[in-house]
């Protein structure tokens, strides 16, 4: 049996490597999945193709808090109320979206996050990138943080420079309090 060459074991393990990453949730695609319900700006639960609802959270992208609580609803403070508007005009825009796409979207799965969730691109059946019209929108800011797990960076980017740019969104708010540091102020999990 002939030696190996080097170039022949290159592309070996390449093919390797290819197969084993194949198989992992980071890189896996889901198609069909429909959409339950919308539960703020950049959360979703889907019903998967086993019939399981999952926690999905929006991979690259940060958007404004809704109010959780009756305590939050009630709040007088100007600063949660800024907070909580945006929070649900990206909700309505979302679950427009999701109208539109007929209640079904494709999750390219990045991660999962401490709660168990889900972090995905995700896109409609006409392939409309959520996160993409949310940032462009100026419903939703990058989320810096996790970037280097977003397959889409470049997209999302290039979508919040245009936005910050024509001040669409928040960008056009100047009492608008980013979501990470709004939560931390107010000791918030995501």
């Amino acid at each position: 049996m002939e030696k190996l060459t080097k170039q022949t074991h290159f592309w070996l393990y390449a093919i390797i490597f290819c197969l084993a990453l194949a198989g992992c949730d980071r890189l896996s695609s889901a198609s069909g999945n429909t959409v339950e319900r919308v539960s703020d700006g950049d959360t979703l639960v889907v019903k998967d193709a086993n019939n399981k609802n999952l926690t999905v959270r929006f991979a690259c992208i940060d958007a404004p808090e809704i109010a959780h609580s009756n305590k939050e609803r009630q709040s007088r403070r100007t600063s949660d109320r800024n907070q909580f508007n945006w929070g649900v005009k990206a909700q309505e825009r979302v679950e427009e979206l999701v109208r539109q796409g007929g209640d079904r979207v494709t999750l390219n799965v990045t991660d999962s996050d401490r709660y168990g969730r889900k972090i995905a691109e995700i896109r409609l059946r006409d392939g409309t990138f959520i996160q993409q019209v949310l940032v462009q929108e100026g419903l939703a800011k990058v989320y810096r943080p996790y970037l280097n797990k977003c397959p889409s960076r470049d997209v999302v980017q290039q979508a919040e420079a245009e936005a910050r740019q024509q001040r669409m969104g928040v960008w056009g708010d100047r009492k608008f309090v980013n979501p990470w540091e709004y939560r931390s102020v107010n000791k918030i999990e995501k």
